[in-house]
């Protein structure tokens, strides 16, 4: 094909496959933004937690330290809800560190993982104001349940889907993640059930699980057999 006397074009050639795999993520298919809608998400959500914190203004000194006393179960339901929230946000971050770019799915399945952690700020008031109900401890409860089956489907799409990541797990990996992911919903679930017999036994269970995720975590990095895997999470 020729444009003009003594000029000759030739079309464009177009990326192979090979290449196509090998190249970055496109601007639509990269993670970038929704890690920052993620992050921004958490950033309120703990905001939120720490705003239900109020002391009235011009009180004595007698009169300070009784609100500080009642203010002292919205102290714990704050301390607890930032831990968990912490733990969520730390787990999304270890998640989308592997994550080379995203589909249609990911993106509405990460959405669905932050609708319950977005009611976190609301359980966390409910609790705080009625720390000795049950009812207010079983929400608090299915909350994290949800947003903990959130996550956890988050982390089985992703890691069965090895193009979406810079490189593949593995059996191994996949299955410790998941586990480590799900096993929260054991001791939510008790901490719930418990409500109704002792609401600071309950209340105890729920501050266990951060706690016990980082204990963990920890412990299976010292194990020469989990060292590989535990070492993909902070």
């Amino acid at each position: 094909m020729t444009d003009g006397p003594g000029y000759a074009t030739t079309p464009p050639e177009r990326p192979s496959s090979d290449d196509a795999r090998t190249a970055g993520p496109s601007r639509l298919t990269s993670p970038d933004r929704v890690v920052a809608l993620s992050d921004g998400v958490f950033a309120i959500v703990v905001t939120i937690l720490v705003l239900e914190i109020a002391v009235p203004e011009g009180l004595s000194e007698q009169s300070l330290r009784q609100v500080l006393e009642e203010l002292r179960p919205t102290l714990l339901a704050w301390v607890v809800s930032f831990l968990i929230t912490g733990m969520f946000w730390v787990a999304h971050r270890d998640l989308f560190s592997r994550v080379r770019s995203v589909n249609r799915d990911l993106v509405w399945l990460n959405l669905l993982f932050l609708l319950p952690v977005s009611l976190i700020p609301f359980a966390a008031s409910v609790l705080g104001k009625y720390p000795d109900e049950p009812i207010a401890l079983h929400l608090y409860g299915v909350v994290m349940i949800v947003a903990t089956v959130a996550r956890t489907l988050l982390y089985w799409y992703v890691l069965r889907r090895p193009a979406l990541l810079w490189s593949d797990p593995g059996h191994q990996h996949r299955r410790f993640a998941l586990t480590l992911s799900a096993s929260p919903i054991i001791v939510y679930a008790l901490a719930m059930a418990v409500a109704d017999v002792s609401a600071p036994l309950s209340v105890a269970l729920y501050f266990a699980v951060p706690v016990l995720y980082f204990l963990l975590v920890t412990l299976l990095r010292d194990r020469a057999g989990t060292r590989a895997e535990a070492d993909e999470f902070t």
